[in-house]
């Protein structure tokens, strides 16, 4: 599962920003996930709350924004917030679009103490 080294790094990012920030620790992290970003949004909790004892982030609310697929058709210029998975778009059915956002993860927010 590369959920595990996912939360590592992410893990791994929190503690910076503890240090930079001369925090104690972190009370909040809050990230998003594109739907087509290859992570299981459930398998990646299990594995925060799993390396996040003992830790930095212990005790940490963990909150995951799920993003939609959202593509724009280079065709008919339509931005289109997908609720299936399929790269055409729904206006003029080109199969000519580019993704605009639902493939990436990221680290949207932290509160620390």
């Amino acid at each position: 599962m590369h959920e595990y080294s996912i939360v590592q790094a992410l893990i791994e990012q929190c503690e910076d920003h503890v240090r930079e920030n001369d925090a104690i620790k972190v009370t909040k992290v809050v990230i998003k996930i594109g739907k087509m970003s290859g992570v299981e949004p459930h398998l990646l909790e299990t594995a925060f709350e799993t390396f996040k004892e003992n830790g930095v982030c212990d005790g940490a609310a963990f909150i995951m924004n799920i993003q939609p697929l959202t593509i724009e058709c280079n065709k008919c210029s339509l931005t289109t917030e997908l609720t299936d998975i399929y790269y055409r778009c729904p206006e003029c059915e080109s199969l000519d679009v580019k993704v605009i956002d639902g493939e990436d993860m990221y680290l949207m927010q932290l509160e620390l103490e």
